[in-house]
């Protein structure tokens, strides 16, 4: 079951419990696990990751390496699965202007993830990806997949939250570097394109 909206998203309570709970876990997974609790109650039925940028410098330019570094559906999509992801408008909104990116509807799930195949017996319809920041670099995502069709602004502030209070149990990658090249060049100087 999850918050109906009639009931404060955010409310005292809530975030007392979920602050309380996070000071005494004593590792990134437990803590990870809570988040995932509360993002249920917060945002419904769903799955929930966050991708750790391992992109180094002897890297293919142009190209973003992730890899999975918390998965609620495991046995689906296992921690330390990696992707590969190139200049796209989803990659230039959380690599290059470190922006949220909202998708909703199936088609902008397939147009986003080339693993939606995956996704799609779960039902999902929604997904909210949130760059983690350190320094001005994406040095890692926090990924909700929902069933909802759509997202309502107080979820989305919600899981914004949620990605801050993860952000202390996620650390950057060593020998994270990343470049986009001549493609970042050119999307610095065009207006950026809905992802």
């Amino acid at each position: 079951m999850f918050l109906t909206s009639s009931e404060p998203m955010l409310s005292t309570a809530l975030c007392s419990n979920l602050l309380d709970t996070l000071a005494e876990a004593t590792h990134a997974d437990a803590a990870l696990r809570q988040i995932d609790a509360y993002r249920s109650l917060f945002a419904g039925p769903g799955i929930f990751s966050i991708q750790l940028n391992v992109t180094t410098a002897g890297d293919p330019a142009g190209e973003i390496r992730l890899q999975r570094f918390y998965s609620s559906s495991a046995d689906r999509f296992p921690v330390q699965g990696r992707k590969r992801k190139t200049l796209t408008p989803w990659t230039e909104a959380l690599f290059v202007r470190r922006r949220i990116v909202v998708s909703e509807g199936v088609e902008a799930l397939e147009r986003h993830f080339d693993d939606y195949e995956q996704m799609r017996p779960l039902g999902l319809q929604r997904a909210l990806n949130i760059p983690l920041l350190k320094d001005d670099v994406t040095y890692a995502t926090f990924n909700v997949f929902g069933t909802p069709a759509y997202w309502q602004d107080d979820e989305i502030v919600a899981m914004r939250v949620l990605a801050l209070l993860a952000a202390r149990w996620v650390q950057p990658a060593p020998g994270l570097s990343y470049s986009l090249g001549a493609a970042l060049a050119a999307a610095a100087t065009t207006p950026m394109q809905p992802a």
